[in-house]
Parts: C-alpha cells; sequence; structure tokens
C-alpha cells in the first residue's frame, strides 16, 4: 500500500507538471512526507523522474510554439549554478523546517498569481524579455530557492514568467518545464551525493509521473490560458493553506 500511495501521487504530480508546468518536487515532497518518507526523502525522492517528466511535457508545448527558447537559454545560464549552491546549503536547514517553508512559499506565490495583471506590467516585461542580464538574476534567485528545497523550479518559474516578463500562462508553462529539466540535473547530482533520495520510491514515483505528465501535457493545449492561470493560483494557495496546517498543527 505504501508504494501503490507514492505511484498515485506520481500520477497526480506529474498531470500537474504537464498542466502548468509545475509541481515536481513542490507538490510531490508535501505528498510524499504525508505517504510517509522522511523529511530529506521526500524533498529529494521525486527528483529523478522529474527530467524525464518535464521533457515529455515541454516536447508538448514545443510542438504548439508555446516555449520561449531565448528566455530559457538565459534562466539556464542564471539557474543551474545557483541550484548547486541552493542544494549544498540545504544541509544546514532540518528537513521539516524545509517541508513547510515549501509551503508557505506556494502561498504566496498562488496569491500574487491570482491578482490581474496590467497592461503597463505586460509591456514591461515584453521589454524585460530582451535583457538577458534581468533574466540571469531572476533565474539565479530562482535556482537558489530551487536547490534549497530540491526543487524543479517550475513552482517560481511560471510566477515569474507571468508577471517580470509578461509571457502568456501556456508559454510560462512550457518554457518552465524546459528550464525545470535541466535546473533539476544539478541539484538532483547534489542531493544523490548528500545521500537524500530514497531510490525504490523514486522508481515507483517515476512510473505514475511520467506518462501522466506526457498525457496531461497534450491535453492542456485545448484550454484557454486565463483559466488555466486563474486554476494555476487557486490551486497554489489552496494547497498551501491545507499543507502548512497539517505540518503546524496536525502532524
Amino acid at each position: 500500500m505504501h508504494l501503490l500511495a507514492i505511484a498515485v501521487i506520481g500520477v497526480v504530480v506529474g498531470g500537474l507538471l504537464g498542466l502548468f508546468g509545475v509541481g515536481g518536487s513542490s507538490f510531490a515532497t508535501p505528498l510524499l512526507s504525508l505517504a510517509g518518507l522522511s523529511g530529506f526523502a521526500a524533498i529529494a525522492s521525486p527528483l529523478p523522474a522529474t527530467i524525464p517528466a518535464a521533457l515529455a511535457g515541454a516536447r508538448q508545448y514545443a510542438r504548439c510554439g508555446a516555449v520561449d527558447s531565448d528566455v530559457a537559454r538565459w534562466s539556464l545560464i542564471g539557474g543551474v549554478p545557483a541550484t548547486i549552491v541552493g542544494a549544498l546549503l540545504s544541509r544546514l536547514v532540518g528537513g521539516s523546517a524545509l517541508l513547510v517553508a515549501s509551503g508557505l512559499v506556494l502561498g504566496a506565490v498562488g496569491i500574487r498569481v491570482l491578482l490581474p495583471i496590467s497592461a503597463a506590467n505586460l509591456s514591461a516585461g515584453t521589454v524585460r524579455r530582451h535583457q538577458p542580464m534581468f533574466i540571469i538574476t531572476v533565474a539565479a534567485a530562482v535556482g537558489l530557492v530551487t536547490g534549497l528545497l530540491a526543487n524543479g523550479g517550475g513552482f517560481l518559474l511560471v510566477p515569474a514568467y507571468l508577471l517580470l516578463l509578461g509571457l502568456s500562462m501556456r508559454s510560462a508553462s512550457g518554457t518552465s518545464l524546459l528550464v525545470v529539466a535541466a535546473l533539476t540535473v544539478p541539484t538532483l547530482i547534489t542531493h544523490w551525493a548528500l545521500g537524500h533520495i530514497d531510490w525504490p520510491a523514486a522508481a515507483v514515483f517515476a512510473l505514475g509521473s511520467v506518462p501522466a505528465s506526457w498525457i496531461v501535457s497534450r491535453q492542456a493545449q485545448r484550454v484557454h490560458t486565463q483559466h488555466l492561470q486563474r486554476a494555476f493560483g487557486v490551486l497554489l494557495v489552496a494547497f498551501s493553506i491545507w499543507f502548512v496546517i497539517y505540518r503546524l498543527y496536525v502532524k
């Protein structure tokens, strides 16, 4: 039953990854902790599946022209080194503290996504998309948190692309998936070296998440981008409230 629960969690998380370009460790971590994995194992074990699941989703978005390759390239230049630093720093913070932190970050991001994005912000975002140093700086900040929380980074990249670079929800999701696949590599290697990954759990999780991401990402192309954005924000806020309350007052 323990492995079955992990497989089901993999399906759910893979579906979220394919739909929103986010959902790797950000959702898998709290769910796997509820399934019985220890703090660091719940944080790091989804990482091996994140790479193929994100690539499967990114391929579907790319076929529809919903991946900004320039933004992805500059994001990787800033994000990859920062993820290594963040992953190395994670040993200085307790696993339980990281779990609560991941829930709080999800809530804050979700609230901002639900707020209207003005025409002025969209126009400014279009200008910023042609400023490599701005993108590199944002990606470095995301990469640091990504490594610290052992997360693919999508839960911060998608809002950053929406709010700071003026991408549509669909383009933000597709671009995020491509970047997440690459950012996960150094994070995975670092946490593997630190011994944080439960490999049997990681394998079962991957069996559910990879095909789910591929299937759902195909269907996501049919959903209106504004509906995707609203659903994304609601999901982040609702899940954050539930999980933080659970970790602090129930578990």
